[in-house]
């Protein structure tokens, strides 16, 4: 049994190294996307191409010609592209730089293979030509294209699609607009105390909020605001309203008008002092 707080111990997995056994040496080479596409369609036995290796001014050009029946290139939607994969490529190579890399196959989930060391890293590149332009632009044109298309129907429809009297959202609207009911505008002098009231607990108000409030349509609403109040249109207060600097209620100002013996009642919730 394991001690308490101990770790379990990894489970180690064989490892074949019968690669390292023949001394393999190999090339990693990142390819383009295509082309990779194009190996994944082939046979596991199948040939995909060949390396041609020559020699000019004491420099090895490696060139790899992609085998013809891996040229065919099939769109998104699985129909035949009208383009082809291009055949000739250039291997630009270089050496691994002191790292020590090594190839592993995994034959099955327990089996591991050690098929070499790596000794040279490297690109493929496919040669320039029209072809290949062609190529680079339907893959820059193929995730634009929209999701959703327009379609020409050749017949009516009779199963889907079916037209209704009224959509669900429709219905929804309109009984809340009977149960809210038609706002109707309020005597002036009224919805003035809705507001002074309402702007002695706040500063600042959105429309909405005091739509809510006085229960008023929005456009009487604004032109009694536009009378007693301010829109504020930038600031971290944006779109909000408030009342003009003559309007604001003031509680020392109000003690001190009671107070005074030219002190008179006015027929609102508060007084209104300029502060």
């Amino acid at each position: 049994m394991a001690s308490r707080g101990s770790r379990p111990k990894p489970q180690s997995i064989p490892l074949n190294l019968e690669g390292i056994q023949q001394n393999q040496r190999m090339w990693l080479v990142k390819l383009p996307k295509y082309l990779s596409q194009q190996w994944s369609e082939a046979s596991g036995s199948g040939e995909v191409g060949k390396l041609q290796i020559a020699k000019n001014r004491g420099k090895s050009e490696i060139s790899f010609i992609l085998n013809k029946e891996l040229t065919d290139i099939r769109s998104t939607d699985g129909q035949p592209a009208p383009v082809i994969a291009p055949r000739e490529h250039q291997l630009v190579l270089q050496g691994v730089r002191g790292q020590v890399l090594t190839v592993l196959t995994e034959r099955a989930p327990d089996q591991l293979s050690l098929e070499g060391t790596v000794v040279r890293r490297g690109e493929c590149r496919p040669a320039l030509s029209e072809n290949y332009m062609r190529l680079k632009r339907k893959q820059i044109e193929e995730p634009s294209k929209p999701a959703r298309t327009v379609q020409k129907l050749e017949k009516v429809v009779t199963t889907n699609y079916k037209p209704v009297a009224n959509h669900q959202y429709n219905i929804e609207y309109e009984k809340k607009k009977k149960e809210n009911g038609k706002r109707v505008k309020a005597d002036k002098d009224q919805v003035l105390t809705l507001l002074f009231a309402a702007f002695e607990k706040h500063q600042y108000y959105n429309i909405k909020d005091l739509v809510g409030i006085t229960l008023q349509p929005v456009a009487y609403l604004k032109e009694i605001l536009n009378e007693i109040g301010v829109q504020n249109v930038k600031g971290p207060h944006k779109n909000t309203w408030e009342l003009k600097a003559e309007y604001r209620y003031c509680p020392a100002a109000a003690k001190s008008e009671r107070d005074s013996p030219l002190s008179r009642s006015v027929n609102m919730s508060g007084t209104i002092f300029r502060c």
